[in-house]
């Protein structure tokens, strides 16, 4: 079991004090305590749904060697093995510094509208085949993942992934000066937790400030295809960084010629000294763009660009992001495609355009859910997706939510089955309709619950 961090480290990093631990050491940390390693570190951070400090007891049943709680709370836990802070969540923030700071790996930090947890991931894989790299698991991007993550990255790593998200203006700037890293990319910029913002524009210039961390002599990566790049390029400039663009049009580096393959998808790139060919093994534009990016980290972090191509060209994409599987009877499988992590605009018309060129023997069937947080327009941008839905060459469509009326009624008549306000009220509508030869996609917003139905799809066909 490899030491994380010494209990002294910790004490001198957050300025807490020890009070009855025995170990010298910890392995790992965690503010989860269902998910506890032996030898871990738990950390009571308080949350809006529950409050860390009470779930102490059980982590240290489950084999954490220490807390680190808030001093408000650590009367009530006398006794048990704790590093007393004025807060857990500083100190969680103050341990992170500290790891920041010992660290000589090379660090990448990616934020944006559309695509930031597949192009961390794809930046993952691209890195790793260079050297130890450490990356941020699922999508732990804000104010208290951030932290976790890069607490949780050993002295002795190469290269650093960190995904920073946000909902709200002025929550980027603390996360990128905290994760300093060398290169910033931001993947796209489009309506998505607009109703926190007056235009797609303030969106955008939330996104920028992810450069206020990068580090001096640092890069920003930034994908060209949507109508606030040159915000963007400004913003990057104005923090003396040297911008550079990819994309499918007019970008210094160019994808063109992209093409689907049976494994996936392949395109050709060009500009600023690249020319090769480059494959995906998930099919789709944006898929391919977001490999592209990861290229481009990959060079710019110094890894070999070589090795970083043929583990793209492996990579399939995240759970819920457009995992892509066949199901049942290998002779005439059904094929399941999960989008349900999470949706807007610009990735629903991504999902649907890899749909459309998807073979299938028997139908094909959309399930699509709301798409949240698009404020007072949400009713349009529903209703705007009839003609990619419609491109998508769907059979049969099922829809759930409430905005998801708007798309309905711009739909032709007889191409919706069925319309319902939970998931729960469409999931055995589903069932029964697929049968072996379908090709089924799921796209929605995380808290329409798509991911229960996907479960359920895969227990009904069984994987092969």
């Amino acid at each position: 079991m490899d030491a994380l961090y010494s209990i002294s480290e910790i004490v001198a990093a957050t300025g807490g004090s020890a009070e009855g631990v025995a170990a010298g050491a910890v392995s790992s940390i965690s503010i989860d305590s269902r998910e506890i390693a032996p030898g871990a570190l738990f950390v009571a951070i308080k949350g809006e749904n529950f409050d860390g400090h009470d779930f102490v007891g059980k982590a240290i049943e489950a084999g954490a060697v220490a807390a680190l709680v808030s001093r408000e709370k650590a009367e009530a836990l006398a006794g048990l093995p704790l590093i007393v802070v004025e807060d857990a969540l500083e100190g969680l923030n103050e341990l992170a510094r500290f790891s920041r700071s010992r660290s000589k790996a090379r660090i990448v930090a990616v934020t944006g509208s559309v695509g930031k947890t597949s192009t961390k991931e794809a930046i993952r894989v691209a890195l790793e085949a260079s050297g130890k790299t450490h990356a941020s698991i699922k999508s732990f991007n804000n104010h208290w993942g951030v932290p976790l993550m890069l607490a949780r990255m050993p002295a002795d790593m190469q290269f650093g992934v960190f995904e920073i998200g946000m909902n709200h203006a002025g929550e980027i700037t603390p996360l990128s000066r905290l994760v300093r890293p060398h290169v910033a990319v931001i993947t796209t910029v489009a309506p998505a937790h607009l109703e926190f913002f007056p235009s797609v524009g303030a969106i955008a210039d939330a996104k920028a400030e992810i450069f206020s961390g990068v580090e001096p002599g640092g890069a920003a990566i930034l994908g060209r295809d949507h109508e606030h790049v040159e915000r963007l390029i400004d913003a990057a400039r104005a923090a003396g960084l040297a911008p550079l663009t990819y994309g499918f049009e007019a970008a210094d580096v160019t994808i063109s010629d992209y093409h689907p393959t049976p494994d996936g998808g392949a395109a050709r790139v060009s500009g600023d000294g690249l020319s090769l060919e480059i494959a995906t093994a998930t099919a789709g534009r944006h898929m391919l763009a977001n490999a592209v990016a990861a290229l481009l980290v990959a060079r710019a972090l110094g890894a070999d660009v070589e090795k970083s191509v043929a583990a793209l060209a492996r990579h399939g994409a995240p759970e819920g992001r457009g995992a892509a599987s066949l199901l049942g009877d290998r002779a005439n499988p059904l094929r399941l495609i999960d989008e349900s992590y999470n949706a807007n605009p610009t990735s629903m018309r991504a999902a649907l355009e890899v749909f459309a060129d998807m073979p299938t023997a028997g139908r094909r069937v959309l399930v699509l859910g709301d798409m949240r947080e698009l404020g007072a327009a949400a009713e349009d941008y529903h209703a705007e997706l009839a003609p990619a839905v419609v491109s998508a060459r769907p059979d049969l469509v099922f829809l759930v939510g409430r905005h998801m009326g708007a798309l309905d009624a711009a739909l032709p008549a007889g191409l919706v089955a069925k319309r319902t306000q939970a998931v729960d009220e469409i999931a055995q509508d589903v069932l029964q309709t697929l049968a072996p030869g379908d090709s089924v996609m799921l796209k929605g917003s995380n808290g329409v619950r798509l991911g229960t139905l996907v479960a359920r799809i895969r227990d009904r066909f069984g994987a092969q």
